[in-house]
């Protein structure tokens, strides 16, 4: 048991106090997944045949137990557990990625972080990402603004045509280049969390998420975005709501939030574009 003592049922965890506690365990799996790549993790495949590591499974196990323990009557939604839809009953939820960006894990190019989210209605109202190669810890609470390493950070915003930077799929980006004469499309990051992360900070003006991205690549770093003046929403502007049956996503699109309306203006009616 840590951080807390365990209290009743209906109790609900308050966002500063789940912020303590997600800090603390981000930081203790970062220490563990760093040594697993230092050592060369063990790598299976999923029935997807996506990869997994050792790393990944440690780092579940290790958040589960550490978020679990402090409080019954949270729920659990993790890419490393088997989902127990007894989470849908649940007022909260525990959301994490033990290692998103699993395939820049085992390249070893920092691409990689560690997502922890907690959602209460539907909406996450405390989050961190932990970029373990850097140290980097981003975190943010519903009301509390976001930060970096303790200092506020905040999107870039403006109309559509004022973007300078984009990432995500090329089709996507494309729709943006209908408006901008010059715009740099960034490179694919191995982690989708860590590209809405720097859309948050404002190192890139506007990001998308392809289809079938899933809740726990993106419930933290939406809290990100949301505090530092920007948006995480469907293509025609509709906010994502977490702890669904089921937990993947349609096409997303992330910017400040003037940025972002434009886009869903121009091109929230559209089908969008095939991947």
């Amino acid at each position: 048991r840590r951080g807390a003592d365990r209290r009743g049922q209906d109790e609900l965890i308050d966002p500063d106090v789940a912020l303590t506690l997600m800090t603390q365990a981000v930081r203790e799996a970062g220490d563990v997944a760093l040594t697993y790549g230092a050592r060369g993790a063990k790598v299976f495949r999923k029935t997807d045949a996506s990869p997994v590591t050792e790393a990944d499974l440690a780092v579940d196990t290790l958040l589960r137990e550490s978020l679990l323990a402090v409080q019954a009557g949270i729920g659990w939604l993790s890419e490393e557990t088997v989902d127990d839809p007894l989470r849908l009953s649940c007022r909260q939820v525990w959301i994490v990625d033990p290692i998103d960006g699993t395939r820049g894990f085992m390249a070893g190019n920092g691409e990689w972080v560690i997502s922890a989210a907690l959602i209460e209605d539907g909406a996450p109202i405390a989050s961190t990402v932990l970029r373990p190669t850097t140290g980097d810890l981003y975190h943010a609470t519903r009301g509390g603004g976001a930060f970096r390493n303790g200092r506020r950070i905040q999107c870039s915003d403006g109309s559509l045509a004022e973007a300078r930077s984009a990432a995500g799929p090329k089709p996507y980006v494309d729709l943006v280049r209908q408006h901008v004469a010059a715009l740099d499309h960034r490179p694919r990051l191995a982690s989708l969390a860590l590209r809405l992360t720097e859309t948050a900070e404002g190192d890139i003006d506007i990001a998308f998420a392809k289809p079938l991205s899933h809740e726990w690549d993106t419930a933290a770093a939406a809290l990100l975005l949301q505090e530092a003046g920007g948006a995480l929403t469907s293509f025609c502007g509709e906010p994502v709501i977490y702890n669904r049956p089921d937990p993947s996503h349609p096409p997303l699109v992330a910017a400040g939030e003037r940025r972002r309306r434009d886009f869903a203006r121009l091109f929230g009616a559209m089908p969008p574009p095939q991947i």
